[in-house]
């Protein structure tokens, strides 16, 4: 019965002979276009929509009769009949209208669920094609330049549906790959250097893994790209609304099954033969490109870790300008990590090599070495947000090395190899505060990743021979009592030398653990000290945290193969006078100044050496952490800076005038419990509190790891 809508009621039929249900029900829909008046009519209204599903319930139905492997009367009926290379067609031309969604819910549903692998045939493959986009020679699919042809246009959910399923089977079975992205190059396109990467280009917008999600009102600057090369980057990934969002997220996890091809030959041919890891990349760049130039770079130092399945969240947390193009940068780059994670080695790496040829020398590299401080915090903020949200172990290893360099030699003082590298450790030490916590904090960042060059490339690689040791003992008349911070000169001030425990009376090196952490808590004299004067000392919860980093530094270390314990002496064969490094002569000068530089810059630098500290290499245990140490001359370590800055100190507060009771006002500011106010010498007294604490922190980290195996 014909409704005057068009809509046809077909009343249920009884059971009939497979073939010839099957057949009618093609030929039902055949005949809808001869029968037809009304073009208007949605295809959701015909009986179009039923008479698939039947087709497709005699499919599943008869394979479920028959043995396994064995193709029925209705499967070769459809193959042999070209059914789905009409459908493809008829969708093509949206007649009925909607005809194209009711196709795509067809294939999916039959590539789906008739366990018979379809894809290796001929005539399904090519319908295949035709729906994803893979062909357009022969079914006049129209250039995307010329006609604007954009996805997305109602048919999102079930395009993405269709995609989802070819993406399984080609996980399932990586040859299948050949076949969907089968292609010859399109009419027209042949003189543009584009033809071979169509058909992946075309399926990729069915993945909607090349959505322009820059946010609206924030692509100043962007210029569109010209050719047929940049049709392929067509602005389907709209976050305006739930809806494409929840969309999108399930077309980047198709995405995602598609790259982890377990068979090699598969994922060479993807990275050869298409333009992912391009396309990947260049999206990438296009969306750092929409960050506003001036988005405050503490804004985005402070930026939680952004997940690419929760990105809108991270966007909603909180408003500056930029948040929204910065989250989706970010939340772009996190899901590349994750692609390069889930991914074979082979693509993988491809995916690893784009990302630092285009976006980490091509992009931020230039910026990093500009002269702009405005433009080298910005810089150096993307940068820090780059290294924390990177966790594939290819791409973190690109980064590394982009940053560090490759070399494992010692270092020779004024050598620059690497000149980035040279640059952001000099920017610990710029003339702009701004610019110094900025590289302080990206390189804290850094030792923070599971990756063993780092700690090798900025440290272990000049403590290797130990030259930092005096090979022969000393004379008892060359020991750092002779200091001139070690002489009894100084007026009676009331705070003496002789309550720091001096290094030259213990032993020769590897002092016991309680003497150890007694020589970092009684470095700063009593009178120096505040934190007794507060309701809780802090030193607990020192230990309590060194607990947790010192046991997540030997979880990322252990597979590195560091020794337990030094390399004996006569092992060791130091070339020249011995050189900490650059990094680590950076920090050892900026500890030196710390009572003459701001509490932001004192905490950074402090935890940037006490996160060195934990890492459980002996050499840097001994050379960090033990105050013991024979030292060669003109040599010095931590503990030996620290004994000159309280040998300073000491002198200096001499001339202040009531400086206990300052002192102590300046800490109850630090902790907020009186407003702040101006006064003389604040930044040293701030200085002080920082140079305790400090003192705390190591003895804690020190008790937690304990004293290295072996003899010194």
């Amino acid at each position: 019965v014909r409704f005057s809508g068009g809509a046809v009621l077909v009343p249920r039929e009884p059971s009939l002979d497979l073939l010839e249900a099957f057949t009618e029900h093609w030929k039902g829909i055949t005949g809808y276009y001869l029968e037809a008046t009304d073009e208007s009519v949605p295809a959701r209204q015909t009986d179009i929509p039923w008479r698939l599903k039947q087709m497709l319930d005699i499919l599943v139905y008869e394979e479920k009769q028959r043995p396994a492997g064995e193709t029925g009367p209705c499967l070769e009926y459809l193959l042999q009949h070209k059914v789905l290379e009409t459908l493809g067609t008829l969708g093509k031309a949206e007649y009925p209208p909607g005809m194209r969604q009711q196709v795509l819910l067809f294939f999916s549903r039959v590539l789906g669920q008739v366990q018979h692998p379809l894809l290796h045939y001929l005539n399904v493959h090519r319908p295949v094609q035709v729906t994803h986009g893979g062909d357009a020679t022969c079914r006049g699919w129209p250039h995307p330049c010329q006609t604007g042809d954009h996805l997305g246009s109602g048919t999102e959910k079930e395009e993405v549906q269709f995609a989802a399923v070819l993406c399984a089977k080609i996980k399932q079975d990586p040859t299948l790959l050949t076949h969907i992205l089968e292609v010859r190059s399109p009419p027209g396109l042949a003189g543009c250097g584009w033809g071979h990467l169509w058909g992946l280009g075309r399926f990729l917008e069915h993945l909607h893994v090349l959505h322009s999600s820059i946010p609206a009102g924030e692509r100043a600057g962007k210029e569109g790209m010209e050719g047929a090369a940049g049709c392929v980057t067509l602005p389907l990934f709209s976050s305006s609304s739930s809806q494409k969002s929840r969309v999108a997220l399930k077309a980047r996890e198709n995405l995602l099954l598609l790259v982890g091809l377990a068979q090699e030959a598969a994922a060479a041919r993807l990275v050869r033969s298409s333009a992912l890891c391009q396309l990947l990349t260049e999206h990438l760049c296009d969306l750092y490109s929409a960050v506003p130039a001036c988005t405050d770079p503490a804004d985005i130092l402070a930026m939680e870790r952004v997940s690419w399945r929760s990105q809108g969240d991270a966007a909603d947390d909180g408003v500056f300008p930029g948040k929204e193009s910065l989250a989706a940068f970010f939340g772009w780059l996190d899901y590349l990590d994750e692609v390069v994670v889930g991914a074979h080695p082979v693509m993988a790496d491809a995916i690893s090599e784009a990302v630092e040829e285009r976006f980490f020398q091509g992009i931020l590299q230039p910026q990093l070495l500009q002269m702009s401080e405005l433009d080298v915090l910005r810089a150096t903020a993307v940068l820090t947000g780059t290294v924390r949200q990177i966790r594939a172990p290819p791409l973190l290893h690109r980064l590394v090395l982009f940053l560090l360099g490759p070399d494992r030699h010692p270092e020779i003082p004024g050598d620059t190899p690497h000149p980035l590298r040279t640059q952001l450790i000099n920017r610990c030490n710029h003339l702009s505060d701004e610019i110094s916590l900025a590289s302080l904090r990206l390189f804290e960042e850094l030792l923070q990743k599971p990756h063993e060059h780092v700690t090798h490339s900025l440290a272990l690689r000049n403590l290797e021979a130990r030259g930092y040791l005096q090979r022969n003992p000393p004379a008892p008349d060359e020991d750092l009592e002779e200091d001139p911070y070690f002489t009894d000169g100084f007026p009676d001030t009331g705070f003496g030398m002789a309550k720091i425990p001096l290094p030259a009376s213990a032993p020769s090196g590897k002092g016991q653990v309680s003497e150890v952490v007694s020589s970092f808590l009684c470095l700063v004299p009593e009178e120096a000290k505040t934190s007794s004067c507060m309701e809780e000392g802090g030193y607990d919860t020192y230990v309590h945290d060194a607990l947790g980093t010192v046991q997540a530094c030997r979880a990322s270390a252990a597979p590195w193969g560091w020794p337990p314990a030094p390399r004996p002496l006569d092992a060791c064969h130091p070339e020249g006078t011995f050189y900490e490094g650059h990094f680590l002569k950076v920090l050892f000068d900026r500890m030196a100044q710390i009572l003459d530089q701001p509490y932001s810059l004192n905490l950074q630098v402090t935890s940037v050496l006490s996160r060195l500290a934990t890492f459980p290499h002996p050499h840097l245990h001994e050379y960090l952490l033990d105050p013991y140490l024979n030292l060669a001359p003109g040599c010095r370590s931590l503990f030996s800076i620290l004994v000159r800055v309280i040998g300073d100190l000491m002198q200096r507060l001499q001339r202040v005038p009531h400086f206990r009771a300052k002192l102590l006002l300046v800490r109850r500011q630090l902790m907020g419990l009186v407003p702040g106010e101006q006064m003389d010498h604040t930044m040293l007294f701030k200085g002080v509190v920082v140079l305790e604490e400090f003192c705390k922190e190591l003895a804690a980290i020190a008790l937690v790891k304990g004293p290295p195996e072996g003899p010194p």
